[in-house]
């Protein structure tokens, strides 16, 4: 696939064994599924795509919530999980914004679409989510997943980007232009 272009298969065709209708998810969870869970994203793991069941268990039932965010992945080992936000109808679903929710509350845009969420992955920790901000954290005496390397390298050989070293750049941008169109969005069905 050619940088900067992004397929999106019909849901039919995700039904018929591949992991999502997403070609950029499918091919992360090949990724996933060769250097297994968690080896080359802190806390990062793809979960069944679409499964609103910690959705619906955390945060609410109302329709318009579980038609419009398609949860995907595990954004932590506590619980946090992203979810794709259809604020329209396009049919490519990478392009929509990714958010987080929290395990302990808070809801946040964190990325503007799946390929700067990738990015964020790259950075290679947890991310910490609380009511007031989401954010990423790394100490000095991090160590980087045993898959950091490869993930970093099947980044730029599939979309040409690298790993970010500054996520809160990435986190501020995609607030910046989605966070409060979120947040209108979300207050009559997300606990605030």
């Amino acid at each position: 696939m050619p940088v900067g272009t992004s397929t999106t298969t019909s849901l039919g065709d995700a039904m018929d064994g591949m992991y999502s209708p997403v070609t950029e998810l499918n091919l992360l969870k090949d990724l996933q599924d060769r250097l297994d869970l968690e080896n080359y994203a802190d806390g990062f793991e793809l979960f069944e795509y679409g499964d609103t069941t910690g959705l619906v268990a955390g945060w609410s039932k109302a329709p318009e919530v579980t038609a419009r965010l398609v949860p995907f992945a595990q954004a932590n080992g506590s619980g946090s999980f992203y979810a794709f936000w259809r604020l329209d109808d396009r049919a490519d679903l990478a392009t929509l914004p990714v958010i987080v929710l929290g395990d302990e509350g808070g809801q946040h845009v964190v990325a503007r679409n799946l390929r700067e969420l990738l990015q964020l992955l790259g950075f290679d920790a947890e991310i910490s989510v609380d009511w007031d901000s989401a954010y990423f954290y790394r100490g000095k005496d991090h160590r980087h997943s045993d898959g950091h390397g490869e993930f970093a390298a099947w980044l730029d050989r599939h979309f040409g980007l690298p790993v970010t070293e500054d996520p809160d750049a990435v986190v501020a941008a995609a607030q910046a232009e989605l966070g409060q169109r979120f947040t209108d969005w979300a207050q009559p069905f997300l606990p605030g």
